[in-house]
């Protein structure tokens, strides 16, 4: 016969390893900019997917491996791999993802990323969403590996990649 005392301690170990035995949890980053200019030309230039280092500070070049599959490297150092997910002129929305890591380029092992440029008051509204894990999908990560390091490289990732269209807009 199973005890209460019994039922609780068996309960704890079962707690204490289902904490300890998940993983990493997905992380998100959406950052927003207004560009004073009008959304087909905003569009334009988001929906380039070859041609994101002539406005993302931090990438160098690209090399296209077909019409979906890019290598981006960044002026840090270091290669990844996106491929298009989805382009929809309509709702100016485009979405990718991250086909090949680099965690010391950018300490993710996998992210999305959309994309979504809208009317706005002073022209358009610049919409970056991702979706990411960190680096090390362990349960103890470095910290140069862990959620924070890969939201901090996200973001960072986001922003400037905001600014830099802006800029590139708004000349």
């Amino acid at each position: 016969m199973i005890n209460k005392l019994s039922l609780a301690g068996l309960s704890l170990v079962l707690l204490s390893s289902s904490v300890f035995a998940h993983g990493p949890t997905p992380q998100r980053v959406d950052e927003q900019i207004n560009i004073d200019a009008d959304v087909a030309t905003v569009w334009q230039k988001v929906n380039a997917f070859d041609q994101l280092d002539k406005w993302h500070p931090a990438v160098e070049s690209i090399t296209m491996q077909d019409k979906t599959t890019r290598i981006v490297t960044l002026k840090s150092g270091g290669e990844i791999t996106e491929s298009l997910d989805e382009s929809d002129a309509e709702r100016h929305y485009i979405g990718y993802r991250l086909l090949t890591e680099n965690i010391e380029a950018i300490p993710v092992s996998f992210y999305t990323i959309g994309i979504e440029v809208e009317a706005a008051d002073t022209g358009s509204k610049v919409s970056w969403s991702g979706r990411f894990y960190r680096a090390d999908t362990g349960n103890f990560p470095p910290e140069n590996l862990n959620d924070e390091a890969a939201v901090k490289a996200m973001t960072e990732y986001a922003k400037s990649g905001l600014e830099g269209l802006k800029a590139s807009l708004e000349k």
